[in-house]
């Protein structure tokens, strides 16, 4: 029985030791994630209304035109036509 016991011991001790539990090593911590990229604390777009209805939406989605700038082409059209010297 004794010499089963010692077996068992140097079975678990080698197994031990092949999944890596060498004395003083430690378990490296997990990756970091990536920084952010430079570009996305970027100013926010500026914010316009359309001419004909009020609408509220970023300059860089806006149509220019006659007038101010607009939401969409129907009321870039339908303002220019509203507003159309005579």
């Amino acid at each position: 029985m004794g010499k089963f016991i010692v077996l068992l011991a140097v079975v678990f001790l080698i197994v031990w030791l092949v999944r890596g539990g060498r004395p003083g090593r430690s378990v490296p911590p997990p990756p970091s994630a990536p920084p952010p990229p430079a570009n996305a604390a970027a100013a926010p777009d500026t914010i316009v209304s359309c001419a004909q209805c009020g609408l509220h939406l970023p300059k860089t989605d806006a149509l220019p035109g006659r007038g101010g700038v607009f939401c969409g082409e129907a009321h870039r059209s339908a303002f220019e036509r509203e507003h159309a010297p005579r």
